[in-house]
């Protein structure tokens, strides 16, 4: 019993090395992106065109993040971002809270096939084919030079997988609590916002960071919807132009150094709010 039980954590020491090894192959290659684009910032542009082994400047340049700072306007496009990303975080909370709760609470025809359908959807994402359409209608409405526009399109993408967290973490909800409002006197729509909101503020904070995120990343709509309002443009956008910065070759440090610089706050929202968004995407997905 003895050698069978030694046998047995010697395995256990093996799998568990090797699935500690291959962790760390997947971070390394998940963190390798940015610390590239972090220590390049550093360098001077053409360190960066000429390429070489080491990943780390023979000397660190400070001047590529003034010039970065300076040349992209990020006061203004900082502003932007904010904008852009609390947009949508509000909006998605709005509607991923609402509509998880009548998915998991109330009963009406279609119910599934429409909730289905919502579930179906997080596996298909058609990107580039809609913008043209959602530009069209963005011009006859004459919204199309407004990030207005890019927070209703960028809240509606992320809905589907908002929604089926939610209503994952609803499910987990005894409703005995919705029946102990029922009795207090409280009706539909009183019972989801006395009391299921504050029950529901872990996968609330899950939905906030990630639709958080999907705003302040947002690329694609915010290049089309400001091609004509350079005011309006989000770090995102601002960043990218910073490649043409240079005098005829490409300035990568200088827009290394904006990147370095855009990705600051959400990295430290983040860490700050890391635990709620575990705790919260484990019980939505896991408990549902």
């Amino acid at each position: 019993m003895s050698g069978g039980k030694g046998v047995y954590s010697t395995q256990t020491k093996i799998v568990r090395g090797l699935l500690f090894l291959f962790m760390l192959i997947i971070a390394l290659l998940t963190l390798y992106p940015i610390i590239y684009v972090v220590l390049g910032s550093f360098k001077e542009n053409q360190e960066l065109l000429v390429g070489g082994t080491s990943i780390f400047p023979k000397h660190f340049v400070i001047d590529n993040y003034i010039q970065a700072w300076e040349q992209a306007d990020f006061a203004t496009y900082t502003g932007n971002s904010v904008y852009l990303a609390f947009g949508v975080m509000i909006l998605s909370l709005l509607l991923s809270s609402m509509a998880g709760y009548v998915f998991s609470r109330r009963d009406f025809r279609g119910k599934e096939l429409i909730y289905g359908l919502f579930v179906a959807f997080m596996f298909i994402n058609v990107g580039s084919v809609s913008l043209r359409p959602l530009f069209e209608l963005a011009i006859k409405l004459k919204m199309n030079t407004s990030l207005f526009s890019v927070i209703l399109i960028s809240a509606g993408g992320g809905q589907a997988t908002y929604i089926f967290l939610v209503r994952g973490f609803m499910n987990s909800i005894p409703k005995e609590l919705d029946e102990a409002a029922k009795i207090d006197g409280c009706t539909f729509f009183q019972t989801f916002y006395r009391v299921m909101l504050p029950v529901l503020k872990p996968i609330l904070a899950t939905v906030a960071l990630l639709s958080f995120r999907g705003g302040w990343n947002e690329y694609i709509l915010p290049l089309v919807f400001t091609m004509t309002n350079q005011a309006k443009r989000p770090l995102t956008v601002g960043v990218n132009m910073l490649k043409n910065a240079g005098d005829g070759a490409a300035a990568w440090n200088i827009m290394f150094a904006g990147a370095t610089i855009a990705i600051i706050p959400i990295l430290f929202i983040y860490i700050c709010a890391s635990k709620y968004f575990i705790e919260g995407l484990t019980a939505g997905a896991v408990k549902g």
